[in-house]
């Protein structure tokens, strides 16, 4: 694992450079191929150094890392175009990776936290930085409180289990039971602040609608991530308390997923609405998990990947009309089939996947969820019936109301797609449904 951290070290002062802006893309292809043939031991940690180690949820996380943020640089082509700061910009993108590779394959839950929360201030650079709007600022202090102040109380909690056992290692906390209340909501609320659950999700659209299209890519691919990954680790030592209060966070999370899919339908704003739709599906994560079985962890963890690369592929698509348009209104934003017939492919493709149609990753997340909540209770049933239902409900109405219709009679000048844009789609939207070829890799591993 260290080889890929000196890697991505290695690769800062390239940033400074002239004319590297796609040699650095390169270069993280490359590691992410290198990262690919690791051979991972499915049953525990493998690839072993000092501090960092693998397991097969760590592998698949930072493998979405590396690809995410590959084609966080190839949709970014508009700052190379126009030299806004490309190399700080490569830089932040390298220093995020680092933050993110660190988070996922440390061993030590310090040192995790340190990382977690040290992903937030790249993050916040790219928003504030290569914001759009002026309500950026605005937005970066929402991400910033909010993650913040949730994440404090984690950092106790951690330094009480050191005092009571002595270590804080991962894979030896499974020897720790906690049975404390406070101690279960201190170690809980930074990452349910980050999935987010529904009550503390405000940072994230206000967040996503300021961001750059890159910052939008990693917010939706990764950093929810950062929260569920956070709770598969936690819920080893909470077992005996979860089966006491776990049923919160499944009602909070179940009943906010289905009134956050009616709001999807209140939208404007593509990009509000992609977000939206985010904490619709990071509510079902969050409830799965909360069963404490093993479906719901195998599934949280298939829809995490699948969701990371088919909300980055929507977000793309959003920045690609906005390049041409220069808004993101749904009452701009329509009749694009007479304009991009062949983007409407990948507008459809994709709009699919998000509604978790067959062979997406989704699908198998999701049935994995619903088998997960339905054994646990069989009143889950309705309000998963009714996620499921309005999240192909928002789906189409997203897909009929930009391509359909007649379109906005004040535009002048168009271009259809280049292939870099259908390349950057392509390489969102073939992982994310021909992984299911390869989903025992996620079936076994608890």
């Amino acid at each position: 694992m260290m080889k890929f951290l000196v890697m991505l070290l290695f690769m800062i002062p390239l940033c400074f450079m002239k004319n590297m802006f796609w040699l650095v893309q390169m270069l993280l292809f490359l590691m992410m191929f290198m990262f690919m043939n690791l051979t991972i031991s499915v049953v525990n940690f493998s690839n072993l150094s000092y501090m960092f180690s693998c397991d097969i949820i760590s592998f698949g996380l930072i493998m979405l890392s590396i690809w995410i943020s590959v084609l966080m640089i190839m949709a970014s082509e508009n700052l190379f175009k126009n030299s806004f700061y490309i190399g700080f910009f490569l830089l932040n993108v390298i220093m995020l990776m680092i933050m993110l590779f660190l988070t996922f394959s440390v061993m030590n839950l310090f040192m995790f936290y340190l990382f977690f929360e040290g992903s937030l201030i790249p993050t916040l650079l790219l928003i504030i930085g290569w914001g759009y709007q002026p309500e950026r600022i605005q937005a970066g202090m929402y991400l910033l409180f909010y993650t913040l102040f949730a994440s404090l109380p984690l950092l106790l909690g951690i330094f009480y289990i050191f005092n009571e056992m002595n270590y804080i290692m991962i894979y030896f906390l499974k020897f720790f039971n906690s049975n404390i209340y406070l101690l279960y909501f201190c170690m809980l609320m930074a990452f349910l602040v980050k999935m987010p659950m529904y009550f503390v999700h405000l940072w994230l659209p206000k967040a996503h609608v300021e961001a750059p299209v890159s910052g939008s890519m990693i917010l939706a691919g990764i950093m929810l991530k950062l929260g569920g990954y956070g709770l598969l680790r936690v819920m080893i030592f909470l077992q005996q308390i979860s089966f006491n209060l776990n049923i919160i966070w499944v009602i909070i999370s179940l009943l906010g997923g289905f009134y956050i899919s009616l709001k999807c339908f209140c939208q404007v704003d593509i990009k509000s609405l992609i977000a939206y739709s985010s904490v619709a599906h990071m509510s079902i994560v969050i409830s799965g998990i909360m069963t404490m079985n093993y479906w719901g962890f195998m599934g949280s963890y298939i829809l995490m990947i699948g969701h990371g690369l088919c909300s980055s592929g929507m977000f793309c698509l959003a920045n690609i009309n906005y390049e041409r348009f220069h808004s993101r209104s749904l009452f701009i934003n329509k009749g694009l089939m007479n304009f991009m017939p062949s983007m409407s492919l990948w507008w459809f493709l994709l709009m699919s996947s998000n509604m978790a149609a067959p062979p997406s990753l989704n699908l198998m997340g999701e049935i994995s969820l619903i088998n997960s909540l339905v054994s646990w209770s069989w009143m889950t049933m309705i309000s998963l019936m009714l996620i499921s239902f309005f999240s192909a409900g928002y789906s189409l109405y997203l897909f009929s109301y930009t391509q359909h219709g007649k379109y906005y009679s004040g535009l002048y000048s168009f271009y259809t797609g280049v292939s870099r844009e259908y390349l950057l789609l392509m390489l969102h939207w073939l992982p994310l449904n021909f992984m299911i070829l390869k989903v025992d890799y996620s079936m076994i591993w608890v």
